[in-house]
């Protein structure tokens, strides 16, 4: 067998030594990216957002509307909608002396808070739409979301909603009241 000389025992322990330093060498640290350079302003014509419509105050709209709806054959339908809190609803509908029809569900506002959609438990029945005329009125609207026109048309009142009609029968007084004493 042959002798290893010197200078190879000497090469091999370098290279041993050089991979065990290779094997120890910390990771470079990642290189930065470069700042991208600064982008000059354009000047642009900016319309300005037009404030979003204020959410629809379910809660202050619950509350209960009544009023005579015509029906297709020519009769009205004395009709009571109670709109609740808590986003359901209760509808009774009377024709003449027959018994009430009742049916309830879930409501919801629409369009930004001016229709309702009234969608009953029993799928048997059609959603019904009304529009929000104001805080004291409900109009019903058509299966397209559309109001009802001619002698179809109708609106149910707020329940306990103050009337603005005067009296056509009695005299304007043009008296100034007297003084309390």
């Amino acid at each position: 067998m042959k002798k290893f000389s010197t200078q190879h025992t000497l090469l091999a322990l370098a290279c041993v030594g050089a991979l065990a330093l290779s094997a120890c060498k910390p990771e470079a640290p990642e290189a930065t990216p470069k700042a991208m350079p600064e982008i000059a302003p354009v000047a642009t014509d900016v319309t300005p957002m037009p404030e979003s419509a204020p959410a629809f105050d379910q809660k202050g709209f619950a509350g209960t509307f009544k009023g005579s709806l015509p029906a297709a054959d020519g009769t009205n339908v004395d009709t009571t909608i109670e709109l609740m809190a808590d986003g359901m609803y209760v509808i009774n509908e009377m024709v003449g002396k027959a018994a009430p029809k009742k049916m309830d569900g879930s409501w919801t506002a629409e369009e930004n808070g001016s229709r309702i959609r009234l969608d009953p438990n029993t799928k048997a029945e059609d959603d019904r739409l009304y529009a929000i005329t104001s805080k004291d009125q409900l109009d019903p609207l058509g299966v397209d979301g559309k109001p009802v026109a001619g002698a179809m048309a109708g609106s149910l009142k707020r329940e306990g909603a103050a009337t603005m009609a005067a009296p056509t029968d009695a005299p304007a007084s043009t008296e100034a009241p007297a003084a309390a004493h």
